[in-house]
């Protein structure tokens, strides 16, 4: 199943530089967009590419450099093209991303709920769902922020993008080794204490089988 993958930035939540680490997955002409912060409108637009060309946006977590878009997204969709940008997101963060994070700038007449603006399409961890004849994602639970539904993507079964996780080396090594994982997109911070990502100082600590795969994103402006 043949995908390109295209980065609309590959910076941290501060990111001015590198944007938000933002990403385009095209499927022959369909097109996913895997989480959609602060800064994706502008990338789009300096692609030159509109916001009703995306298909489908899929979330990972409920941080502003993953979601902080979503408002001018929806409203774009809502006011001006007259259509609801369809959502995927794990079924757990339905209400913390309504209730907590879009609520105040989106609710007035006519919109009360995220399904009032997007065609929301719950997930669950560990099934993997088939979007289209080339294009299977699946999310992997993994950990961010304690306490709080983070979640990784398998994309097509041979590319894992890690969105925000802690270092986890049994769960990278488990990929490749056992599930045939070819690329690992990894977030990291360049520089220690990592807390809630893994750190470059992590991450080249790695067999050379696993870290040979690994490419490096969501890293800050001053790289």
């Amino acid at each position: 199943m043949s995908i390109q993958l295209q980065m609309l930035g590959t910076g941290n939540a501060f990111a001015k530089k590198y944007y938000n680490n933002n990403a385009l997955v095209h499927a022959d002409d369909y097109t996913l967009m895997i989480d959609c912060g602060i800064t994706a409108p502008m990338a789009l637009h300096q692609l030159g590419r509109e916001l009703d060309t995306i298909d489908a946006i899929l979330i990972s977590h409920i941080h502003g450099d993953h979601v902080g878009g979503l408002e001018e997204f929806g409203f774009r969709g809502y006011f001006v093209h007259q259509r609801k940008p369809v959502l995927y997101i794990a079924s757990t963060l339905i209400s913390q991303l309504w209730d907590h994070t879009l609520s105040g700038g989106m609710t007035q007449e006519g919109i009360s709920s995220l399904d009032d603006i997007f065609d929301v399409r719950p997930l669950v961890a560990e099934q993997p769902v088939q979007l289209t004849p080339n294009l299977k994602i699946e999310l992997i639970q993994t950990p961010h922020i304690d306490g709080k539904n983070s979640y990784s993507i398998l994309i097509n079964d041979t590319i894992f993008y890690s969105a925000d996780m802690k270092f986890q080396p049994q769960l990278l090594e488990h990929l490749v080794r056992e599930r045939g994982v070819q690329t690992i997109l990894h977030d990291c911070q360049l520089y220690p204490p990592g807390v809630v990502h893994a750190t470059l100082d992590e991450l080249l600590s790695l067999p050379e089988d696993i870290r040979s795969k690994v490419k490096l994103m969501h890293y800050n402006d001053t790289k």
